[in-house]
This record gives C-alpha cells, structure tokens and sequence, in this order.
C-alpha cells in the first residue's frame, strides 16, 4: 500500500492501522505524484477542531474518512500525538470500511492494551454503562469484546487501588524447555542442545538477582508479588529450584508478598519432588499448560508428552495441594478445529483450575510455524473457538481479569485471562496495564520502570540469548544501578510539585 502523507508524519500511527485492516501488507512510501492504490493522509489544525482525513484509492474506486479532536484539547507534545495519531488512524478506518472490508472484532483500535483506553473511562463516567458505551462507539469495539474489556479493566482497577507506592513486582526469567513448540517466539533454549549451559546461567543469574536486590534495599522498594517464567522453569533440577528459591528469599525482604507464581507449564517437567521445593519456598501458584488437549495438536506443535500426561501432571499437583493452578489454552493451532477446541474446553473446565488463559495463536519472526501453512485453522474458525470458550467460561463461573493482544494475530482477537472468584493474578494484571515497576532478572528480562506521575517509563533489558547474558553479567548487573536513577528523578518529581 502506498502512503502518502500532508500536514504531518505520523507514520508509525497508519502503519499500525495498516497491519489492522490489511494484515501482512506493508506500506511504501514513493516519492511524486500519488498513483496507483494507495493512502491520501492529510492532517489540518484549525481554530476550532484539528482534522485528519484519508483518501484511499483502489483502482478507480475513491473511499474517504475522516475524524475531529477540538484543538484545545492539544496540550503537550505527548498529549497532541496521541490524539492526532488516535483520529488519524479513525480516518484510516472509516476509509477503508467503507469500502466494503470487514470490520475487525475490536474495530479502530490497534494497541495491546485496550484496558488503557477504557478504564479512564469508568473513572471519569457517571456509570460502567456509560463508559461501555461511549468505547463502544469511540473505537466501534463489538460489544462482546467491550464486555471482556470490561471486567478486565474492572479488576485493573481494584488492583490499583490496593498499590502503594513503591510496591513493585518480580519476573524471574529461565530461559529453557523440555524442546520447543512450533509456535513459539520466546527464547528459550532446548534442553536437549543446551542442558551443559544450565549451570553456569544459574550462576550468572544469582549474580543479577544479588544486584536487583541491593537497588530494592536502596531505593525502599518493597516486593508485592514474585512470578518465574520463562521458558519452563520447571525445567531445573529439585535442586536447581531449591537453590535459586533460596536465594531469592535471602536477597529479597518478601514479607509483603501476597502471591509466588511459578511457569510449571510442560507436564513433562513437573514432579512431586519440585513440587515439594515450590512448597516449601511458599510457591502458591503454578502453571499447567495443556495449550490443548488433542495428542494430534500436541504433535503438532512439536510437544513431546501427551493429554494424559496433563491429566497425571495435575493430579500430581493437587495431591501435593496449596497451589492455584492456572492452564493455558491456544485457539488457532494447527490441526485444530472448532469441535476439537470445543473439546479441549470442556475438559480443562471439569478440571476446575482456578485460572485459565485462553490465548490466540500469534506467530512472530523467531516461530517455526507461519501464517499460511496448511492444517491451520481459517480466522473465522478461531474466531468460533474463542467465543465458544467465553460463553463456557463466563457459564462456569470464571470472569476476564486481564486482556491484551499482539502483533500477528490471527484473526486480531486477543489473549484473555479468566478467574474463579479471588484468584486473580496480580503480577499479570500489573504487568499488563503497567500498574507499577516490574524488576526482571534472567536472559531477555525485560525490566519496565513505571511512572504514575506522567513521566516517562524507562526499560532495562538483559541480553536475549543464554550464552550472551553469561558472558556479559557484568554490565548487566551494572546496567541495574539505572533503577536507583529512575526512582531519584521520580522523588524529585514529587517535591518539584510540591513545592
């Protein structure tokens, strides 16, 4: 598609819609008189309202949009993009749905985090009704997706709510697997190819957890949750657990701990042994991820155990007792099907885990797997799957309490995280809607340095691969000092205000 802009440059705004209307096109940006099919975009800023129109040109066919802000609105450089970006990309999508394309399930909107948009909503609104409706209408949201926006930014909210300042959260990241699925993007390494690099990863990562400690002790920072991903991190010995559990409860003041997760995802890591460690570290939460409970799908996707290896993982699980389990689901896989999906569903929810996560297949650049191969299901199809698991789920008394979506997709759903009653997640709503920091160690820990007072986050990340985080711990660890950085500016902050 070619682009063509005039009044402005806010590329990466169309781009995003671009990918949203017309996915895995990419946008040219010819030089000359516009031709061929392509994207007028114009943006004007007058007395009154500032206007962003599109022109889109499909042959000899000419489809237009537009979309107004009142000019007085535009305070701030970072206020102004995001509201010219927001009605660019609305012109964007009036353009182009009017000529004939369909409408995606969550409309105009393009980012991650729809919660972001509608929890200022229910804040500023006489009524949850009213602030569902004017969403609805502001980003043509289809009402179903709205309601699950709804209660996910319902549970935000009361979760912020029990934040002080300074409480921040925990991600330790172990980047290894049993072997890889086809689907995923993460880096991990196969155990398999890369079990010699265990140890000597350990040893490196007890060294940053020692440097993340000493920045929380510094700057008063206290510890609200801890969550061990990966990865599987179940992949480590009883041992290996044991060790680096330990640790974390020797550098780290988790008194004010309300909740200890950890990723047991592959059922053919998990044992009675590690269970046990977990236990006796107060691990009170595990994940046991089926992604499905069809063997062909398991195949599939290159998983080496099968669904009745998931049924003994949790009987194992709930034999040893004390932990909210959570099991992860993936509609969209290859070899699956609606009926298949169906099936999968209605198993998982006679096993009554406390949370289920039901995700949408995305494949990104590091997957094996790609968008067009055959066996995978239509977008329709997903789409089928998804709404027959949260009319179950929402049947079986489970609830939305974290919402977000990705980049590639399929269909442009999204991943939903649903609860039993008080069994929310609070490191997955906090990371999700950047409730507050979260201090990560591990290869390819991604520390996010929250500000609440407008200011500019901040993002510490340790290099990806196990083999380089090794070799380069020591600027890591030295990069951790930015945490006390970050934390000053915000003190300072605050008695600029009041004084």
């Amino acid at each position: 598609m070619k682009l063509y802009f005039y009044g402005h440059d806010y590329k990466y705004a169309a781009e995003q819609m671009l990918m949203t209307l017309f996915p895995g096109e990419k946008p040219e940006y010819p030089d000359g008189k516009p031709d061929g099919r392509r994207m007028e975009l114009r943006m004007h800023r007058g007395g009154s309202f500032t206007t962003a129109a599109c022109r889109y040109c499909d042959g000899s066919a000419v489809f237009c949009g537009r979309a107004a802000v009142l000019t007085r609105e535009l305070q701030g450089k970072v206020r102004t993009d995001s509201l010219c970006q927001q009605i660019l990309k609305l012109a964007i999508y009036r353009a182009v749905l009017r000529s004939g394309r369909e409408r995606p399930p969550w409309g105009a909107l393009t980012g991650v985090r729809p919660g972001k948009l509608l929890s200022p909503l229910l804040e500023s609104e006489a009524s949850d009704r009213q602030a569902l409706k004017r969403f609805e209408k502001d980003y043509d949201v289809s009402h179903e997706r709205a309601l699950l926006c709804l209660d996910a930014s319902r549970a935000s909210l009361r979760a912020d709510r029990e934040l002080a300042p300074g409480d921040v959260c925990l991600y330790v990241g172990i980047p290894f697997c049993p072997t890889r699925c086809a689907y995923c993007s993460f880096v991990s390494q196969s155990v398999e190819k890369s079990m010699a690099q265990i140890p000597v990863f350990l040893e490196a990562l007890e060294q940053e957890i020692r440097a993340v400690a000493g920045q929380v002790r510094a700057n008063g920072l206290r510890v609200v949750s801890a969550y061990m991903g990966g990865g599987t991190p179940t992949t480590l010995s009883a041992e290996q657990l044991d060790r680096l559990l330990g640790l974390l409860e020797e550098e780290f003041d988790l008194s004010a701990l309300r909740e200890c997760t950890v990723e047991a995802g592959r059922p053919d890591t998990i044992t009675e042994e590690k269970l046990r460690v977990l236990r006796r570290h107060a691990v009170d939460r595990v994940s046991v991820n089926p992604q499905t409970m069809s063997d062909r799908v398991l195949e599939a996707i290159g998983r080496k155990h099968s669904a009745e290896d998931i049924l003994k993982a949790l009987r194992t699980v709930r034999a040893v007792g004390g932990f909210a389990v959570n099991m992860d689901l993936i509609a969209g896989l290859p070899e699956d099907s609606p009926g298949s999906f169906r099936r999968t569903v209605d198993t998982v929810l006679a096993l009554a885990p406390e949370n289920i996560t039901v995700h949408t297949l995305s494949i990104k650049r590091g997957a094996r797997l790609r968008f067009g191969e055959t066996g995978l299901p239509t977008d329709a199809e997903t789409g089928e799957m998804l709404d027959y698991a949260n009319a179950a789920l929402r049947g079986s008394g489970y609830s939305p309490y974290y919402l977000y979506r990705q980049k590639n997709m399929s269909g442009g759903f999204e991943n939903v995280g649903w609860t039993k009653p008080g069994y929310e997640n609070l490191y997955n709503i906090c990371i999700m809607e950047e409730l507050c920091s979260i201090l990560a160690v591990g290869a390819g820990g991604s520390t996010k340095l929250i500000r609440r007072d407008g200011g500019k986050n901040e993002r510490l990340v340790a290099p990806k691969y196990p083999t380089e985080y090794v070799q380069t711990i020591d600027s890591t660890c030295e990069n951790k000092r930015r945490i006390t950085d970050f934390y000053r500016a915000v003190r300072e902050s605050g008695k600029n205000r009041e004084g």
